[in-house]
Order: structure tokens, then C-alpha cells, then sequence
């Protein structure tokens, strides 16, 4: 009761005024204490507020301590950047032996349990971006290696809305998060393949260069392993891109090496329809002003040839014996009814798979041969420098699979090259380095003939009297020739006065093997009959021109004569008879055309020369030669 005494004397209003909250407030932001509050006499806690003003000289002290932490700071950053910049730098040698055990664990890591680890592989995608050539090298070679091993043998197919929103288990889960990485890590790790080949055009460093070196060697492997898997375009893109070019590097090599790999091992035809796809149209934009070993990629095709060998359908392969009765597993009559049940269900299902796969497949192939034969026929019309041979090389191989339609097209485009190769002999002025007239003229007498052999039957009526014409026209002149067994790969020191020999890659024949070819294509492997006063006369030629030719092709001549003999030795046997005379008139030996050169007018006196060759080999030949067509004339 005391207390409350002289509550009349209390002045409430001004304590609130003075010592109210706002008042305390408002100094608190003014200046904040950092004491404790304090309860009065009266009861009441009060915060502890210091009274009085705040003098010039501490807001000059406090604007001072301002300024000096201030300074302190910018003290303080700057001694930070003197001491990273005085901090010695970790060498370029220990980074990159870091990098290769950081690597190592990381695909060891991946490797052991993919489903797990394979957000690691976002660390090695960073290490492709470091400023070391050598550092980027390893991560794409690392990459590369753990993509090959890790990606399934099938194509992950992105999810659509709708399965994401379907509730599935865990296990499912953690197998779409592992593909879902897996994709989309390897969708970043092949546009940077794409990117580094790009730079490596722009900036012809040679950091850049190895750098895009190696990244054409990681996409060329992937192609060759796992050319199943998603974006396949692009890495075809880059091989595509790298064969544009004309220089033939360590990179060209690699990319043509491997393109020849999938063509011959893809068993489907996806991946090489894809393939020609690209490169028939980077063909067409170059304008075909492309390296001929580019071209010869299409001769590693597996095409409709090997398609034709069908399955018999009366016998069946390894089909096992009855098994004896007491081998047998004992079986009710109900599961054997159901077994065998099954095993027709499985025989359909497997017929029915057998059927579609040939069938698209075929369809497949058909669309790539469709393709090549387009690029040849527009090589054969537009006729670039340098494609010639190896586009008659590729028309030669797939001839038996021409439509007839276009025979008479291509037959008169052959005419025309040859007829181009014989003016270019005559003008000896337009003789051009990059391109042999005498190889190209035999290519297309071979075309032509293969075209011929791959038809039968059909073909007979077709003429080919010009491309026989001109082989035999064209002996003589080769007998001559003093290059006749050497190619680019012989062995040999160059003729300085005679332009250098254009390296092939296919067309590695010599010019007596191709003469050889056409011989055997036009005797030996033609239905029906054969002119004989025309064999007559190749016989006399050959063996005329065997005189003046190397060691090495008079053997071969001799043989190609040995083997007439044996097949038509009734019909030249008037050539060896030097007693009677078969024919009327003169031989004719500068004759172009051999029906017009009456060989049976001659005799075959070189054989006189040949028995006393300084080669036993030949020698030996020449005089079995002989006594084939007495024996058989006997």
C-alpha cells in the first residue's frame, strides 16, 4: 500500500514521453548499445541508452575508424592478389599426371557400377574445356574408351511426357535416370567432338590441330563400336566433313579407313545407306573435285549380291536324330502337346521375323546402290579430274547388278572416254600429270566387258566390237611401254624428265594385269561362241608383242596363248602349220581391227625366239606351249 502512496504525484505521461518505446527506439537506431537492460526502483526494465550528445570529435573519431577499416579492407584484397600472385603455380607436368589419375578413378568408378556413377562423367566433360592440349586429349580419349563399354547394345529412346508422369518402382527409376544420363552426357560429349573439328578450321594452331586429331579418332572408334547407338548423323557428319578435303592427312586416312570397316561389316545397311547418303551430297556441293580414294569407299559396300543365296526349303541344317527310348525324359501327354505347340508358334515367329528383315533390308540396299549408281552416272556426265578410274572400277564390280535400261547409256559413255584417251595419246602436248588415258581406256574395255559377263544370257545380242577393236589396237603400243609392270607402289628410282605417278588406292594393277583381265573376260568367261579368227589373231599378237615386252609379261602372254590352246586348240591349230596355208592373202599386222588382220595367212614363228628366251621360265612355257597344239592337232 505504501507504494501506491503517491501515485497522485506520479507524472505518467511525461515518463511515457521520455522513456516510452519509441524514445527508446529512436536512440537505439541513433546509436545501439551492446548492454544488458536494467530494471529501475519502480519495477519497470528499462534498455540502457547513453545520455547526453555525441561529441564533434567522436563522429570525427568514428568517420576516422571508418576511413581506416576502409583502407584496412583495400590493405587487406590487396595483399590477397600479391600473395596468389606471389603463390607458386602448380606445374603444367603435375597437372596433367593429376588429371590422369583423376581420370583413371573416375572411369574405374563408372565402370564398377554405371547405374550409380555415371553423373561422374560430367567432371571428365569439364576436363575436355582445360586450357592444356594435352589435358584435353586424355579426357576425350578416357570418354571415348568408357562410352564404348558402358553404352548398351540398343538405341535409348527419349521418354515422352506422359511416361514421366507415370508412378513406376525404384529399380525402373534408377534405370531411366541412368539412361537419361547416359544420353543426354554423350549427346554433350559428341557436339564437343563436333566443336573441337570446327575450331581446328578456323585456328590452325597446332594445339588445335592435335586436339581435333584426336577427336576424329574418338568419333571414328565410336562409329566402328557402337554404330547402333543415338546420334550416329552426327558422327557421320564429322567423318563426311574431314573426306571433303583434299589433303590427305593422318586424318583423312583414318576416316576413309573407317568408313571402308562399317561399309564391309554392316550387316543391315542402315548405317552405310546413312553413310552414302552424306557423301553423295557432299560429293554433289563439291562439285565431285573430291580425292579418288573417297570415291573408292562404295567398292566395300555389301550390296544385293550377296542376297541371292536362299535358305532350301526341303532340308533342314544339323537336324539331331531321334533320340532312343530310354534316353528320353519322361513326359505326360499334356506337356508334350503343349511343347509342341510351342515349338510351331516359335518356328512362325521366327519365319515371320526372317521375312521382314530380308525384305527391309533388301529395300535398304536397293536405295544405296540406287544412290552410287546416280553418283557414277553423274561422274561419267560431268567427267572431273582424277574419278575416271575409279568410277569404271566401281561400274565393273557392281555391273551384274545394272538395270539393262541404262546399258546402252553407259556403253556409249565408255565409247566416249575411250575415244577422249586416244586423242590425249595422240596430242602429246595435252598430256596432263593427274591422268593416265592408257589406264582409263583400259578400265572402260573392262567395264565393258564385266557388264557383259554380269548380264548371261540376256546380253548376247549387246556388240562389243569397239572395246575388242581397241584392246587389240592397244598391244602393240603397251608391248613398248617400258612402265608396263609398274604401278606406284614398284619400287624404283623416278624419271626426272617424266611426271610423277598418281598414287591409287584400288587401281593398283599394272597395265599388263588389266590387259590380262580383258583377254580373260572376252575369251574365257563369255557364253556362247567365240569368234575364231579373232582368237587367231589376239594369239598372233600377243605372241608378236611377248617379243618386246619384260621377262614378267611374256610369261604372262605365253600363259593366256597356253590356256587358248587348251580350250581351242582345233581352231587355232592352222596357226602352227607352216606346210599348209589355212588362209588366202597377206597378213595384215598393223591392222586395228583383228577380223580385218587374216592371222590364218601367218604363222606363229615366234615361238622359235621364245624357246631360246634368256628366262627358263619363259622358255619352258613356250615349248609346252608347242607341244599342246601337237598333241592335240595329233
Amino acid at each position: 500500500m505504501d507504494r501506491f502512496a503517491n501515485a497522485a504525484n506520479w507524472k505518467l505521461e511525461q515518463t511515457y514521453e521520455t522513456r516510452g518505446p519509441r524514445v527508446l527506439k529512436r536512440q537505439k537506431k541513433e546509436k545501439e548499445s551492446t548492454r544488458l537492460p536494467i530494471k529501475t526502483a519502480s519495477g519497470i526494465v528499462v534498455q540502457h541508452v547513453a545520455s547526453g550528445p555525441v561529441d564533434e570529435e567522436e563522429e570525427e573519431e568514428e568517420e576516422d575508424e571508418g576511413e581506416e577499416k576502409e583502407e584496412n579492407e583495400e590493405e587487406n584484397v590487396e595483399e590477397i592478389v600479391v600473395d596468389q600472385e606471389q603463390k607458386p603455380k602448380i606445374p603444367e607436368r603435375q597437372r596433367v599426371l593429376e588429371a590422369k589419375e583423376e581420370l583413371a578413378r573416375i572411369a574405374f568408378a563408372v565402370q564398377e557400377d554405371p547405374e550409380e556413377n555415371i553423373a561422374m562423367c560430367k567432371r571428365m566433360r569439364e576436363m575436355t574445356d582445360d586450357h592444356n592440349p594435352t589435358i584435353q586429349k586424355l579426357a576425350l580419349a578416357a570418354l571415348m574408351t568408357l562410352y564404348k563399354d558402358v553404352i548398351p547394345g540398343f538405341r535409348i529412346r527419349p521418354l515422352t511426357e506422359e511416361e514421366l508422369k507415370i508412378k513406376v518402382s525404384k529399380d525402373v527409376k534408377k534405370l531411366r535416370n541412368f539412361e537419361q544420363g547416359l544420353l543426354s552426357g554423350y549427346q554433350v560429349y559428341v557436339e564437343k567432338l563436333g566443336k573441337l573439328l570446327k575450331a581446328s578450321r578456323t585456328d590452325g594452331s597446332p594445339a588445335a590441330v592435335s586436339v581435333a586429331k584426336v577427336a576424329v579418332n574418338c568419333a571414328c572408334q565410336l562409329l566402328i563400336h557402337v554404330p547402333h547407338f543415338n546420334f550416329r548423323g552426327e558422327l557421320l557428319k564429322m567423318i563426311v566433313q574431314v573426306l571433303s578435303v583434299k589433303t590427305v592427312n593422318e586424318s583423312f586416312e583414318k576416316c576413309r579407313t573407317t568408313l571402308e570397316e562399317i561399309f564391309s561389316t554392316d550387316e543391315d545397311g542402315k548405317v552405310s545407306f546413312e553413310a552414302v547418303q552424306m557423301l553423295t551430297r557432299m560429293l554433289k556441293a563439291k562439285h565431285y573435285r573430291v580425292h579418288e580414294s573417297v570415291l573408292n569407299t562404295f567398292l566395300s559396300l555389301r550390296l544385293l549380291s550377296e542376297l541371292d543365296v536362299k535358305a532350301s526349303t526341303e532340308t533342314v541344317d544339323n537336324q539331331g536324330r531321334k533320340r532312343k527310348k530310354k534316353d528320353r525324359e519322361f513326359r505326360t501327354k499334356k506337356s508334350r502337346k503343349l511343347e509342341k505347340e510351342k515349338k510351331e508358334v516359335d518356328k512362325e515367329m521366327k519365319e515371320a521375323e526372317a521375312t521382314v528383315s530380308y525384305e527391309e533390308r533388301e529395300k535398304i540396299q536397293s536405295e544405296t546402290l540406287k544412290l552410287v549408281f546416280v553418283t557414277y552416272f553423274k561422274i561419267l556426265k560431268e567427267r572431273p579430274p582424277g574419278l575416271m578410274a575409279a568410277t569404271l572400277e566401281g561400274l565393273a564390280k557392281f555391273a551384274h547388278l545394272i538395270n539393262l535400261d541404262f546399258f546402252g547409256d553407259l556403253l556409249v559413255a565408255l565409247k566416249e572416254l575411250i575415244a577422249e584417251a586416244e586423242a590425249e595419246l595422240e596430242d602429246e602436248t595435252s598430256s596432263s600429270e593427274s591422268r593416265n588415258a592408257t589406264r582409263e581406256a583400259l578400265l572402260c574395255v573392262i567395264t565393258a566387258f564385266a557388264l557383259l559377263q554380269g548380264q548371261g544370257e540376256k546380253m548376247l545380242n549387246v556388240d562389243l566390237n569397239f572395246f575388242t577393236s581397241h584392246l587389240y589396237s592397244t598391244l602393240l603400243p603397251l608391248s613398248l611401254n617400258a612402265d608396263i609392270e609398274f604401278s606406284h607402289k614398284t619400287l624404283r628410282l623416278p624419271d626426272p624428265d617424266l611426271p610423277t605417278m598418281v598414287p591409287t588406292r584400288v587401281n593398283v594393277a599394272t597395265q599388263i594385269e588389266m590387259v590380262i583381265r580383258a583377254l580373260d573376260a572376252l575369251f574365257f568367261k563369255q557364253s556362247g561362241a567365240t569368234n575364231v579368227s579373232r582368237m587367231a589373231a589376239f594369239t598372233k599378237r600377243l605372241l608378236l608383242t611377248s617379243l618386246h615386252m619384260p621377262e614378267k609379261s611374256t610369261l604372262a602372254s605365253v600363259g593366256v596363248v597356253n590356256k587358248l590352246g587348251k580350250k581351242y586348240h582345233r581352231q587355232l591349230a592352222g596357226l602352227f602349220s607352216t606346210e599348209e596355208s589355212v588362209g588366202d592373202g597377206v597378213y595384215l599386222m598393223e591392222a586395228d581391227e583383228p577380223e580385218r588382220s587374216n592371222p590364218f595367212a601367218a604363222t606363229i614363228w615366234e615361238t622359235v625366239l621364245l624357246e631360246k628366251h634368256y628366262n627358263p621360265a619363259v622358255s619352258e612355257a613356250t615349248k609346252g606351249m608347242q607341244k599342246i597344239f601337237v598333241q592335240k592337232q595329233r
